[in-house]
């Protein structure tokens, strides 16, 4: 079976130097990408497509899993399913391609579009007549449209050599991937990150990633996911990293030292100085977020100014202009969509008056209460994972070992049960917890890591919080740790 790939056509505008070398690259892009499909693939570069065979004897399933690859693959402008025939006159070419594409074009208006190269006795206007002429009698309600056709029947002979295409469907478009270098994209567990991170590989631009961990192996998993299905999909090709980093040191930090309405703007400031100075270390030049003007309280214009400050690297912003629905629709699209409504956002930060437009000089003066020390032990402690390894290392995300009580008349069935409220203390007090079922400790989540091992065996401790997010993923964590003695209560 052959494919005819036709490249990008902004690559063909390219000078022949710089066409040749992404050219290049691309078919080195689609043979990294099918070979662990088939391993006897060719892949052969032609001036203005890449040839791409299949070995025989592989399954339907196989072949649609190969033809979907390559529709993924940026730099590819159109797939054209072919075989390869003896043709040398209009008759026998006519013949070979009218039980094809008539039953294609009834009802429908279409037109020829013939390439030759080679030395033939008939000119390409003469092939596209005759083949023209033989498909109207062929094919019922057919009519001819030069201009504006609903199907193009493409004809194309080398020298006595017929390009027979059966089928044809649209490539991903862009460059290819590796030609215009490298980026750090943050990626968190929604919609956004994954929607900008896939828009820098459709320009062919590698994206390696970063995560900072507010949850514990559970927050991990699920971000792993889509970061896992983004590079298998659409840059299988490359090699990236996978980047995690323990922030949840970092976040008590800031509800301890850093003022209510600039503390979303510092965790974000902090983010983008870790991952600059990791990025640094692996020579990546850029860094890559989800932001988009006024979709939150710290992406206003003069606040992703500060955020930029933070940064020693330039920040890049896909999604800058983008409304929710036009990101969600393309989240979608890409088949991402579906992590971040299995998956509610996390996040341990939330000002309850968030400053839209804070001042450069009051970031500094809260920053100085910072102890800096906490975000390079976080630096240090990042692990790295290969994206073809994100698959086989993985946190739990199963509840089926999690107590989880819905009521509070239900803690009387838990022997010991001890309620711990994990929220930041300015939640406590806006919204107290009261129980008379149980008695009820207050641990902030940012210091229940470290304190719950100190914690008696003999109890049975039920975490809560406003949503039910951060407890679940507190607890799962602790689980990981071996301390099963802990659940989520959720009966407010």
């Amino acid at each position: 079976m052959t494919y005819l790939i036709k490249i990008y056509p902004e690559i063909t505008i390219k000078s022949r130097s710089v066409r040749q070398q992404m050219t290049r690259c691309l078919s080195s892009n689609i043979r990294n990408t099918l070979r662990p499909l088939d391993g006897k693939v060719r892949v052969r570069r032609r001036w203005d497509a890449i040839q791409v065979k299949l070995s025989g004897n592989l399954s339907d399933e196989r072949v649609k899993e190969i033809e979907g690859a390559l529709s993924r693959i940026t730099g590819i402008d159109q797939v054209l399913l072919a075989d390869e025939v003896t043709a040398s006159d209009m008759t026998t070419i006519a013949d070979r391609v009218v039980p094809i594409w008539a039953p294609l074009i009834e009802g429908r208006t279409f037109r020829i579009k013939a390439k030759r190269r080679g030395r033939h006795d008939f000119t390409s206007m003469d092939l596209e007549r005759y083949v023209g002429g033989r498909l109207l009698q062929s094919a019922e309600d057919a009519r001819v449209d030069l201009k504006h056709p609903e199907v193009s029947v493409p004809v194309e002979i080398t020298d006595d050599r017929l390009l027979l295409i059966r089928a044809k469907w649209d490539g991903m478009g862009g460059f290819p991937m590796g030609i215009p270098g490298q980026v750090l994209t943050l990626m968190s567990g929604g919609f956004d990150s994954p929607v900008a991170a896939w828009r820098m590989m459709r320009r062919g631009i590698k994206s390696h990633y970063i995560f900072f961990n507010l949850g514990g192996p559970a927050h991990e998993a699920g971000v792993r996911d889509v970061t896992g299905q983004l590079w298998q999909q659409y840059s299988a090709s490359h090699r990236v990293n996978f980047m995690s980093v323990p922030f949840d040191a970092v976040m008590g930090e800031i509800l301890r030292t850093i003022p209510d309405g600039l503390m979303g703007v510092v965790l974000k400031r902090m983010m983008v100085r870790a991952a600059s100075r990791i990025a640094e270390r692996h020579a990546i030049p850029a860094l890559v977020t989800g932001d988009a003007i006024a979709q939150v309280a710290s992406q206003t214009l003069n606040n992703l100014g500060l955020m930029d400050a933070a940064s020693s690297l330039p920040i890049l912003r896909p999604l800058l202009t983008d409304d929710k629905q036009t990101i969600v629709d393309q989240a979608r699209q890409i088949g991402t969509a579906h992590h971040a409504e299995s998956m509610p956002e996390y996040c341990g930060v939330i000002s309850r008056r968030p400053d839209v437009k804070a001042q450069a000089s009051k970031i500094e003066q809260a920053e100085q209460a910072f102890d800096f020390r906490v975000l390079d032990a976080a630096i240090e402690d990042a692990s790295i994972t290969r994206s073809d390894e994100l698959a086989t290392e993985r946190g739990q995300l199963s509840d089926a070992a999690l107590m989880i009580i819905d009521s509070e008349s239900a803690l009387d069935e838990v022997e010991n049960a001890c309620v711990i409220d994990i929220r930041a203390p300015h939640e406590r007090e806006d919204a107290p917890l009261t129980l008379q079922q149980a008695p009820l400790l207050p641990i902030p989540f940012y210091e229940l890591q470290e304190r719950a091992a100190s914690l008696s065996n003999d109890r049975h401790y039920l975490l809560f919080c406003d949503q039910g997010v951060m407890s679940r993923m507190q607890a799962l964590h602790l689980h990981d740790q071996g301390l099963t003695h802990f659940g989520v209560y959720r009966g407010h």
